[in-house]
């Protein structure tokens, strides 16, 4: 009988390193995984704070090119008449260009325009001269006529383009 009790604590010391071997096995392992997800991580940052220094870089020289564009102008100065099709005719403009920049866009003529889709299209015009270009997204509600207003400012800033 004791040595049936001598046997079965050996098994169970044995049984007991194991285990433990094993549970220092397993801390290693996370170990060495937290340590290559941490070094992963600082490379990834790493490569982050380059790309953000390359577009500031980038930026700065796109700003430095856009403020001589703007200060040069891209277009010609004078007044240009554009027209194209709304909703119910022939819509037609004037844009106006001073210091090389669009400064005004006025309606001229849009005799067959519903009154009420023609006001709301002319939210378009702030925008196309915000963005120095007819290239806006046209006015929900009122697509056909701000179109109309959109393509009659194209036409008249091609004839206005250096």
């Amino acid at each position: 009988m004791r040595q049936l009790i001598v046997r079965f604590l050996n098994v169970a010391v044995i049984a007991a390193v194991l285990i433990g071997y094993n549970t220092v096995l397993d801390k290693r392992d996370k170990e060495d995984q937290i340590a290559r997800l941490s070094a992963e991580l600082e490379t990834t940052q790493l490569q982050k704070e380059n790309l953000q220094a390359a577009a500031a870089a980038s930026n700065t020289a796109d700003t430095a090119a856009s403020e001589a564009a703007e200060a040069e102008g891209q277009y010609v100065d004078g007044t240009y008449d554009g027209e194209a099709d709304g909703f119910g005719g022939i819509i037609a403009v004037e844009v106006t260009v001073e210091g090389g920049q669009i400064t005004d866009l006025a309606i001229t003529s849009a005799d067959g325009e519903d009154s009420a889709y023609l006001s709301n299209a002319e939210a378009i015009i702030p925008k196309i001269i915000e963005a120095q270009s007819a290239d806006v997204d046209t006015i929900s509600g009122a697509t056909f006529s701000s179109t109309g207003i959109r393509n009659a400012a194209q036409e008249a800033i091609e004839k206005a383009e250096k």
